[in-house]
């Protein structure tokens, strides 16, 4: 069997290198993997580009990510927010480039691509800024733009447990989107609170299965802010 813990946050998160695509996990605060954000910013790697739900709240989540200097472009849902100084700040002075993708869209974009998928048709955003340069189509007398899949080269997610072979389970609403980034990524790297043995977790639990992750590293219980477990 595949030993895929990682024993130390670097060798966890030492796969990332300059410009790559990134998604994280998180909804607000809960189910964002802090603790592997810590460890991409230690590596001082620069030019990411970063898939996220928002633009973190206050210095934490991927606000520290940009506030340490790793991020060009940011592709989010929610980047306005009052605790997103950070984020406003970078933007009014040209330091960082944004995407805005509505969340429904987002998700999906997402997971098409964990799916294999070539894209899907939304009528969300047709008539608007939003739709340009994506292909219009009609069908059936409505108006739909066609949406490619979004696909990253990593993945940082948090889970709440892990078995040995790398089976997660989440808590409550720190579940959000990490299962479905999980799979769009080329390399998964999952922060959980607690590692189990093979057999404890219930089969009908598990939402993402060890197949999709690549590694994850141990980090105890904690919260940051209004964060999840």
């Amino acid at each position: 069997m595949q030993n895929k813990r990682a024993h130390t946050l670097v060798e966890a998160v030492n796969v990332i290198t300059d410009g790559m695509t990134i998604l994280i996990g998180g909804f607000g605060g809960p189910g964002v993997p802090e603790i592997l954000i810590d460890g991409v910013c230690e590596l001082g790697v620069k030019n990411l580009t970063i898939v996220s739900n928002n633009a973190g709240t206050d210095k934490s989540g991927v606000a520290r990510l940009m506030d340490v200097g790793c991020v060009s472009k940011l592709i989010c849902t929610f980047p306005w927010a009052k605790e997103s100084y950070v984020f406003k700040e970078l933007y009014d002075n040209g330091k960082i480039s944004l995407e805005i993708v509505p969340q429904g869209t987002l998700a999906e974009r997402i997971r098409t691509a964990g799916a294999g998928l070539g894209g899907f048709l939304t009528p969300t955003g047709v008539g608007t800024d939003l739709a340009e340069g994506k292909k219009p189509l009609t069908i059936d007398g409505k108006d739909y733009i066609l949406e490619l899949p979004l696909r990253a080269d990593i993945a940082l997610i948090k889970a709440h447990k892990a078995d040995l072979r790398g089976n997660l389970v989440y808590h409550k609403s720190a579940r959000n989107f990490n299962p479905i980034m999980v799979m769009a990524a080329n390399h998964s790297i999952i922060e959980v609170s607690e590692e189990v043995p093979i057999g404890n977790l219930d089969p009908e639990n598990i939402i993402t299965p060890g197949v999709f992750v690549d590694s994850y590293f141990v980090t105890g219980q904690y919260k940051v802010g209004s964060g999840g477990k």
